[in-house]
């Protein structure tokens, strides 16, 4: 069977150089932020040897830093699919998306509503409950437990005609991986008249984004999350962000995308994003023919090089995330929290094992170089509902370009060493 030459990739990212207890490290926290490959820490140290400036002066270094910003927009526009003044930058997803709640939240009226879920990251939570401090009801769509996907039957009637006004989800679950029908919750929006926001921030590792196909208002994601560095990335459609009240100095650009964005910018990030998308592109160069048939029509250039990137990241974590699944599901004691199968997801599984708490796990797997996650991961609110605070939460781990089926068998080896100990050594 084809894949992808794994050892290629691996070879690009130094951090997969280390060794704990004897093996080498097992990055399987991707969820919480990849590693970075040695293009990206290339281009941050290049851009602050070479050009580091602010921007907009009159010598060398200004208009290379210009000049790196807007080129940084194009790449992260073929990231999105949109053009380059819909694309901006932020501290992190959370800041940018409390500036645009703030800013929409400018032309609000009391008994105004708006739409978020049990599912999402407080990252796109939070920033609209804070809207209920000026009369605005925050109405949030149920998910169901047992198959930790969300209730569009109560979607469906929660969306009213002239009251709802925001509708904001995630993507994709960061917590356990299940992938949501943004594209449905746009429509629905735009038949109300209400924005929508989409959170991608756990998607954008696992496939290609396409705004105009979703047809959201805004999507907002993180470039450490896709093998960059701690910024935040948003699209916001021209139109809708031209209208918008931002909150914004009299002294700043008044023109979308700058308008989205507050003070002196991290040029050196910016730089690592942009570098982070190009090796995603060269990925999907080098690996397009495992992907042709899937690629859409009429693609071109890097924007074609990148849906293949995401699309061949898909194809070689997809067989590893099954086997996790498979493999944990089967030992007692094990309990694995997602979709069911044939929900779409990402390659991303989280799951408990009885009698022993997340961060125990946790831990025990880090000491043999298995680097996993534990918590709620900020999606206290299906964490919540899950009934898993009092245990500390899930265990989670995440798959990269970069993760192997010998990874993914040392993990089932160990967490089934772990249960066998947790039910006193019994079989």
């Amino acid at each position: 069977m084809p894949h992808i030459d794994t050892d290629f990739v691996r070879s690009q990212f130094p951090a997969l150089a280390r060794i704990i207890s004897g093996q080498p490290v097992a990055y399987l926290d991707g969820p919480g932020g990849t590693q970075v490959p040695q293009r990206v820490l290339d281009a941050m140290r290049d851009y602050l040897v070479t050009s580091n400036s602010n921007i907009h002066g009159f010598f060398a270094t200004t208009e290379e830093t210009d000049a790196m910003i807007a080129g940084a927009r194009e790449t992260l526009g073929d990231f999105f699919g949109c053009g380059p003044d819909e694309v901006a930058f932020g501290a992190n997803m959370t800041t940018l998306n409390f500036l645009l709640a703030q800013a929409i939240g400018r032309d609000l009226q009391p008994g105004d509503e708006i739409l978020i879920t049990e599912i999402d990251h407080e990252a796109n939570r939070g920033p609209w409950l804070h809207l209920a401090e000026r009369g605005v009801l925050v109405r949030e769509v149920p998910v169901h437990t047992s198959t930790c996907t969300l209730d569009w039957d109560a979607f469906e009637t929660m969306v009213k005609p002239g009251r709802t006004k925001v509708i904001a989800l995630n993507y994709a679950s960061n917590a356990v991986g299940t992938v949501s029908d943004v594209a449905r919750a746009a429509a629905r929006a735009r038949e109300v008249g209400a924005l929508s926001v989409v959170d991608a921030v756990h998607y954008a590792l696992h496939g290609p984004i396409d705004v105009k196909a979703i047809g959201c208002d805004f999507l907002l994601c993180s470039a450490y999350k896709f093998f960059g560095p701690h910024i935040g990335v948003a699209y916001a459609r021209r139109p809708v962000l031209d209208a918008l009240r931002t909150l914004t100095l009299s002294t700043q650009e008044p023109e979308p995308p700058f308008k989205l964005e507050t003070g002196t910018l991290n040029h050196e990030g910016i730089a690592g994003a942009a570098a982070a998308i190009e090796f995603i592109a060269d990925f999907g160069r080098r690996n397009e023919d495992l992907v042709a048939d899937e690629l859409p029509d009429g693609l071109q250039g890097r924007r074609r090089a990148i849906v293949a990137g995401m699309l061949a990241s898909e194809w070689h974590e997809r067989p590893i995330a099954r086997r996790l699944i498979e493999e944990l599901s089967a030992i007692d004691g094990v309990t694995v929290y997602g979709p069911p199968a044939g929900h779409p997801r990402t390659s991303t599984v989280s799951f408990t094992i009885d009698g022993i708490e997340a961060a125990d796990v946790c831990r025990t797997l880090g000491e043999r170089g298995l680097f996993l996650w534990d918590g709620h991961f900020y999606a206290f609110k299906l964490v919540e509902r899950l009934g898993l605070m009092d245990r500390g939460g899930l265990v989670r781990a995440g798959l990269a370009p970069y993760n192997t089926m010998d990874e993914a068998e040392r993990l089932i080896a160990a967490v089934a060493e772990l249960a066998t100990s947790a039910r006193g050594g019994r079989t």
